[in-house]
């Protein structure tokens, strides 16, 4: 069996809780070390790592894949580093600021023939693996309408200071919007439209705390939202058909199981049946309403994608031209903001 050997940038929450419990448990794959620029937290919690703390001492001969963790403003620069040193990467999402900045990084991955990733999770959240399987099968008819949604609630800044410094490039667009844009074009491809308000709610915000975008398709409107200023929050997903409706009330449980410290492995993460999405719909001239188990949400996925393509050249499920289409989308949507007024996109 081929080891994947892995350097992380950055010991925060990401690859703490996304990152780490999956690697550490994977046979196929051994991370080396990490960079802090102070700490030597990882160290604490995996005694086995080598902490560094310059990030080119992670681009040594011996490292195949670098894992970049830290802020999104430091995403460009070291990702670049790293394909110039010949490494593979995964960058955390979002790739970049600007499209350009990942247009560039993606043409040299292709010139030194490295791979390079976005660490796109949320695809498999249960409920977005639900909804996929739903539409496979037609079981709503043709969808006029989806919206999807991450409402949380916070009196107080984010602890991580940098997602909130009111910079471009922080605030909840290219912290929870771009992971919903994504899952958005993944189901459903470029929308021909948009229209996008975000505010700033909380009165200490120095970036948006909530938004709410809307993608014109030509037979479906999606709507996707997410606010810091829900105690009580709305269903997580709605999705319209001609045929039926389904509607899932939580968000997937993975990340809240992780930060508990529960090690993903076995049935970890098995949803109870209070949070499974309701269906209400027609099936051969049958009505059938009921609770429908959501798919088992599944974040290993990605790294298995990871190793098969590292291993085996099998296709990239995120890959850097899809992220390219989700920042391209980002400028429109702050340009709709500002602007407030729909933008037509042409392809």
């Amino acid at each position: 069996m081929q080891k994947i050997h892995i350097a992380i940038a950055g010991f925060g929450m990401s690859a703490k809780t996304f990152h780490m419990p999956f690697l550490d448990l994977n046979p196929r794959f051994q991370v080396c070390k990490v960079f802090e620029r102070q700490t030597e937290n990882a160290k604490k919690a995996y005694p086995y790592l080598e902490v560094v703390h310059h990030f080119d001492q992670l681009l040594t001969p011996d490292i195949d894949l670098v894992i970049i963790t830290t802020p999104n403003l430091t995403h460009y620069e070291m990702a670049k580093k790293a394909i110039l040193a010949g490494k593979h990467v995964i960058v955390e999402k979002p790739l970049a600021i600007y499209a350009k900045q990942a247009e560039e990084l993606d043409l040299l991955a292709k010139q030194h023939n490295v791979m390079l990733s976005v660490y796109q999770n949320r695809r498999w959240d249960n409920g977005a693996l639900t909804v996929k399987k739903l539409l496979k099968h037609k079981m709503l008819g043709d969808i006029v309408r989806y919206e999807m949604r991450y409402e949380r609630f916070s009196q107080k800044p984010n602890s991580k200071a940098w997602k909130e410094t009111g910079e471009f490039g922080t605030g909840l667009v290219y912290d929870l919007g771009v992971h919903l844009i994504d899952h958005c074009v993944d189901l459903f491809g470029i929308p021909t439209a948009l229209y996008a308000d975000m505010t700033a709610q909380r009165p200490d915000a120095k970036s948006e705390d909530n938004f709410d975008i809307t993608f014109y398709y030509p037979d479906k409107k999606v709507v996707l939202s997410a606010t810091k200023c829900a105690r009580e929050p709305a269903p997580y997903i709605i999705l319209q058909g001609t045929q039926g409706s389904y509607i899932k009330p939580t968000i997937d449980n993975q990340e809240a199981l992780l930060l508990k410290g529960i090690k993903p492995q076995g049935h970890w993460n098995a949803e109870p049946e209070k949070d499974w999405g309701l269906l209400h719909t027609e099936i051969n001239g049958i009505v059938i309403r009921s609770p429908i188990e959501s798919e088992r949400g599944n974040y290993q996925a990605y790294y298995d994608n990871i190793y098969t393509v590292l291993t085996e050249k099998a296709p990239l499920q995120v890959t850097a031209q899809q992220a390219i289409q989700v920042l391209k989308l980002i400028e429109l949507i702050y340009q709709s903001a500002e602007e407030k007024t729909r933008i037509n996109i042409t392809k």
